[in-house]
């Protein structure tokens, strides 16, 4: 940009400072003013460590419970704080009771003391700093209204409150701003952006001319008006009508499978159809909403020998949490694997630090023995005293007690998924996550609760183990060519001709956080999320939802996502499969059926011949079609306009298998909002519920 920048006004790239990011700009100006913030112009910007280190030893002086209000959780909050750019004075008594009682505020100024202190700033500080220097020193402030001319901001819609406040003091004298950006892919709320702040733009600069840039050279007429219809159902919007000069191409794809696993078969199988017309791998992908779901998708594509990259993120069994979950199976299963020992013995933190280790390495070479049984030798002996002996000594009884449990010959056996539960739940780690109380630990929380579901399809904790070896042995890195895998978020910006956006129901796509915490608001982000994916589609987009999901190891019945409900039907091509990709069902979309409509087919027609699904979830207790659910397939459960049963209404009590009781909150065609007694608001199929 720089370069570019450069070659338009005939100047170097070193003479212009003032081109960069929000934070490296901001460094710049803090630096030249720090003395009116309490600082010297060689303050040091800490990383996310000692960030955590700092307010550990502060939570430790206010004699709180680390564990319990973790500095995890604290800084989470402290930088959502500073996003909205609040210094702890601003703080309200409500935000400050969402850490230890109330003891929020109080302890967010005692951290940026010890800051000044310390003559630091974290991330958070370079806008926030700057925010205060230019409100409370107008001299400085006229100083930089004077310097900028112009000021351009790129991605506008991804901008916090701190951001949007500096700019606005920044750009008032002159009025000489220009933003670039698309309210419609507004999808990062979670780390501070507000969609508001592109919105309410012509508000805050009256007279500011809106160029609307809606010609498309990337996508096909028909997967353009599907995204653009979809993201219509937002109210909180600009508006815009994309259009291209590319020809119509093919029509945006919608594919019910049966269940999780036949989605990563059926995607398989056609990449691998697509190899056969010798499409390059470089140019698809599939796009997950969340980073649990690529497990089933890399365990297939091993099977099959396809190539695959995960881009933004870590392959599914390289993540921390699932290498330590595996690194306690190992030790369960081999006693002398020292380096999956050496990985749990203080993970999760229970006082067994460096020096208590190197006793144990002593030990282990002075007795040729494995550390896991050097550290049962040690904690009978005096070599180790108080915290960490007790600790010690409990992680070598609870080691025995699960490699009983692994035992085949044991009355009390469990299979590897019961045993890593009981494991994570034993070691603390689940509960350590829990504490944190961040998006990210929940979805550690997510990942390992994936890996307990895939550990159900073996029989031996070896057999997993042997199965995870093989995965992690497979260097798709080295390949020229590969099928890329990632979550949406990390879509954005890329392009490919072939993009397959998996698993869109309710609960997975909009996620159920988001529906549950979010209300609203939230559904919109998640909408715009949707629109993203398919928009990331050159050529051709094919969405998948599966009928059927295992999700905390129950087989549960799934609904399509809403936003497929939203998609024009001219722009869209309907398709149900089976198992084994066999085409039970295909119709436009004007024939929509009810999803259970093909499963009762299959289940009057394909009896002995159900595949690996039908028998997972049959013999596992869940997901069954009743009778009272396959028996009304002319009901059309997709789709606009769909109808729903007549002897429903607003306010009636009904009754549900798995959430109760509880009273209809609202009727969208054959979907209901459902607000039930102890299961709280749920949105269902009216066919699931009976009036009670």
């Amino acid at each position: 940009m720089k370069e570019r920048v450069g070659m338009l006004m005939g100047e170097s790239v070193e003479g212009m400072p003032w081109l960069g990011t929000f934070h490296s700009i901001g460094a710049k100006m803090l630096r030249r003013h720090a003395e009116l913030l309490g600082l010297k112009s060689n303050f040091t910007i800490i990383d996310t460590d000692d960030q955590l280190r700092l307010l550990k030893q502060l939570i430790e002086a206010a004699n709180l419970d680390e564990k319990r209000w973790p500095a995890r959780g604290l800084a989470g909050l402290i930088d959502k704080w500073k996003n909205k750019g609040l210094t702890p004075d601003q703080v309200d008594a409500g935000e400050s009771a969402l850490y230890a009682d109330g003891k929020g505020q109080a302890m967010y100024t005692v951290y940026q003391a010890r800051l000044r202190e310390l003559n630091a700033c974290d991330f958070g500080d370079l806008l926030l700093h700057n925010l205060t220097l230019l409100k409370s020193h107008r001299d400085v402030l006229e100083e930089y209204q004077n310097k900028f001319k112009y000021i351009l901001v790129d991605e506008y819609q991804d901008t916090n409150a701190v951001q949007y406040l500096w700019l606005r003091l920044l750009a008032q004298k002159r009025k000489n701003i220009a933003c670039v950006g698309d309210d419609d892919q507004s999808i990062y709320s979670w780390r501070g952006a507000e969609v508001a702040n592109i919105l309410r733009f012509e508000k805050d600069f009256p007279g500011a001319k809106i160029i609307r840039l809606e010609q498309n050279y990337r996508s096909t007429p028909h997967i353009l008006a599907a995204a653009s219809g979809l993201i219509a159902a937002n109210s909180g919007r600009l508006g815009k009508t994309l259009w291209t000069d590319l020809d119509s191409g093919e029509k945006v794809r919608v594919l019910g499978v049966w269940d999780g696993p036949e989605e990563a078969r059926r995607i398989g199988e056609e990449i691998e159809a697509l190899q056969y017309k010798r499409v390059s791998l470089n140019d698809v992908a599939i796009l997950v909403r969340a980073q649990f779901q690529t497990r089933e998708f890399e365990d297939r594509f091993i099977q099959i020998g396809l190539h695959y990259k995960i881009v933004g993120g870590f392959r599914f069994y390289e993540r921390a949490e699932i290498r330590d979950a595996i690194a306690y199976l190992r030790v369960i299963n081999q006693p002398a694997d020292d380096l999956a020992f050496e990985r749990i013995v203080n993970t999760p933190k229970r006082g067994i630090g460096d020096k208590a280790v190197e006793k144990i390495h002593r030990v282990a070479r002075a007795e040729r023995t494995p550390l896991s049984v050097a550290a049962a030798h040690i904690v009978g002996t005096d070599e180790l005293t108080g915290k960490a002996r007790k600790s010690l000594s409990d992680l070598v009884i609870d080691i025995a007690r699960w490699r009983d449990l692994a035992g085949r010959d044991s009355a009390a056996t469990l299979s590897p998924s019961a045993l890593t539960e009981l494991v994570l739940e034993d070691s603390g780690y689940t509960a350590m996550l829990q504490a944190e109380r961040s998006v990210e630990a929940a979805g550690r929380l997510e990942n390992l609760k994936e890996l307990v579901r895939a550990m159900e399809e073996y029989e031996t904790l070896g057999d997993f183990l042997e199965h995870v070896s093989l995965v992690m042995d497979n260097d798709a890195g080295t390949q020229d060519e590969a099928v890329t895998i990632m979550t949406i978020h990390a879509a954005k910006g890329l392009e490919f001709n072939h993009v397959f956006c998996a698993g869109w129901e309710d609960g997975v796509f909009p996620s159920q956080r988001a529906m549950d915490e979010g209300g609203l608001t939230s559904v919109e982000e998640e909408r715009r999320l949707a629109y993203v994916a398919i928009t990331r589609a050159r050529e051709k987009c094919t969405i998948t939802h599966a009928a059927n999901r295992r999700i905390y190891g129950q087989w549960t019945s799934s609904i399509p996502s809403r936003f497929i409900d939203e998609l024009p039907a001219e722009h869209i091509e309907v398709e149900q499969t089976m198992t084994g990709g066999a085409s039970l069902w295909r119709a436009n979309w004007s024939e929509r059926a009810d999803p259970f409509a093909h499963l009762a087919a299959a289940n009057a027609t394909r009896a002995g011949q159900r595949g690996p699904g039908w028998q997972r979830a049959a013999t596992s207790g869940g997901f069954n079609p009743a009778p009272s659910r396959v028996q009304e397939a002319s009901k059309p459960a997709i789709g606009l306009g769909a109808k729903g049963r007549s002897d429903l209404a607003i306010g009636m009590r009904v009754f549900h298998e798995k959430f109760g009781y509880g009273l209809i909150e609202d009727i969208e065609g054959n979907k209901l909002e459902i607000e039930f007694e102890q299961a709280g608001r749920k949105r269902v199929m009216d066919s699931f519920v009976t009036v009670g």
